[in-house]
């Protein structure tokens, strides 16, 4: 069983890297197996703790930003190039593509969204 919510987790984070609402997986086990994770995430692991990536391109008429990225602890994902939705259009202003970022990641209804974003120093 396990194997099982190790499966639905990974194919949860596919389908939202994809842009897919993923439906939550729910554990059939009741002999005390933790149930997969929820899609929804909080904004960072800890308070202040942000992920690190570099801008590829800011895309304002998309509100979409693309960043490479090192592993999203609070996501579950591993290092990739995804482009992410902003919760507000005034973060598209604040980088340019080049930029190394500091930022917060969540997932909103299966919408994998850059919450916060500040360039790295």
């Amino acid at each position: 069983m396990k194997n099982l919510n190790n499966i639905l987790i990974a194919a949860a984070a596919a389908m939202a890297a994809l842009g897919a609402a993923p439906a939550q997986a729910q554990s059939h086990d009741h002999h005390g197996a933790p149930a997969a994770k929820s899609a929804v995430k909080p904004v960072a692991d800890k308070a202040g703790e942000l992920s690190e990536g570099e801008v590829r391109k800011v895309d304002k008429a998309g509100k979409k930003i693309t960043v490479k990225h090192g592993p999203l602890k609070n996501l579950d994902m591993p290092p990739m190039t995804m482009a992410f939705q902003v919760n507000d259009p005034a973060l598209l202003d604040k980088v340019k593509a080049g930029d190394k970022v500091r930022f917060a990641a969540a997932n909103p209804g299966g919408k994998l969204t850059i919450t916060q974003i500040e360039v790295a120093k």
